[in-house]
């Protein structure tokens, strides 16, 4: 009965370390996948900003042209 038990434990020990780096694995791979998620996100809204900004920029430039022919317009009128 005793000598059953050390080799019982053994393989117990050995199993319970595969399912561990098994899972760690998996682990890992999932924190990978959320990192490149992250980076893509942050991409995408540096691209967004950049274009938000040239949006805002042209629509202050369209502003400036309405008041000037605003202005042409009160002067001839």
């Amino acid at each position: 009965m005793g000598s059953t038990i050390i080799p019982i434990a053994v393989l117990t020990i050995v199993f319970a370390s595969v399912v561990t780096i098994v899972a760690s694995y998996f682990k890992l791979q999932r924190h990978r996948a959320d990192a490149a998620a992250l980076a893509e996100y942050r991409k995408l809204a540096e691209q967004i900003a950049a274009g938000q900004q040239a949006t805002n920029d042209r629509l202050a430039e369209l502003g400036d042209r309405v008041k000037a022919v605003e202005k042409l317009l009160q002067s001839v009128g």
